[in-house]
C-alpha cells in the first residue's frame, strides 16, 4: 500500500516537472488571449466531460466571482450537462451533440471557447470544436488536452491554443488541468491588475 502511494506522488509530480519545461509559453499565452476576450466585452465559454466538468465549473468561477483577488465579474458562462437538458438529450439518443447546441446558442463572434478534453476522444466535445470552427462561429479555442489528444489536435488550427498536460493517465491528466485552471487564473489577475 504505501510503495502504490509513493508510485501515485512519483507520477504526479513527474507530470508537473514535464509540464514545467513544456507548457509556460501555451499558459501565457492562454492568459493574454483569455485577458484580450475579456477586454473587448467578449465571454468566455468553457465545456468539460466526465470528470472534466467539474474543472470547467471551477474556471468559470473563478472568473465569474474571483481568483484571489476582490474584482468585477468577468464574463464566462459553461455548458451545462446536467437535470432536465441531459435528460433530453439521452431521451432523444442526442447526448452527444449536448454541448454543440448550446455553443450555437449561445456563441458570438469574439468569444473564446475553452474546453478540458482529458481524454481525446469525448464526442461531445469533438463535436462542440467542431461546431465551434465550421458552424459560422469561428471562434478561438483553448484546448486543455492530455497525451491521448490525435482526435482534438486533429480539429484545432494554426489560431488555437492547446495546453496538452504530459500524461496518458487520465487522472493525472485532470489534476495537472485543475493546477493549470488555478494557474490561468492567477495570471489573468496578474495581467489585469498588477
Amino acid at each position: 500500500m504505501l510503495n502504490k502511494i509513493q508510485d501515485r506522488f512519483t507520477e504526479s509530480i513527474q507530470t508537473q516537472i514535464s509540464a514545467a519545461e513544456l507548457l509556460p509559453n501555451k499558459l501565457s499565452e492562454a492568459a493574454n488571449r483569455i485577458v484580450a476576450c475579456l477586454l473587448r466585452g467578449d465571454k468566455v465559454i468553457v465545456c468539460g466531460h466526465g470528470r472534466s466538468y467539474g474543472n470547467a465549473a471551477l474556471l468559470v468561477s473563478h472568473l465569474i466571482h474571483r481568483y484571489e483577488l476582490a474584482r468585477p465579474s468577468f464574463s464566462a458562462v459553461q455548458l451545462q450537462l446536467n437535470g432536465i437538458l441531459a435528460g433530453v438529450f439521452a431521451q432523444d439518443n442526442e447526448l452527444d451533440s449536448i454541448y454543440k447546441k448550446q455553443l450555437q446558442a449561445v456563441a458570438k463572434e469574439g468569444d473564446l471557447f475553452i474546453v478540458f478534453s482529458p481524454v481525446g476522444n469525448e464526442e461531445c466535445i469533438l463535436q462542440a470544436i467542431h461546431s465551434a470552427k465550421n458552424q459560422h462561429l469561428d471562434l478561438d479555442i483553448i484546448a486543455l488536452t492530455g497525451s491521448n489528444n490525435d482526435h482534438t489536435l486533429g480539429l484545432l488550427d494554426e489560431s488555437d491554443i492547446e495546453i496538452s498536460a504530459p500524461s496518458t493517465n487520465e487522472l493525472r491528466v485532470i489534476e495537472s488541468h485543475h493546477f493549470y485552471t488555478n494557474l490561468l487564473c492567477e495570471l489573468i489577475d496578474h495581467l489585469l491588475f498588477s
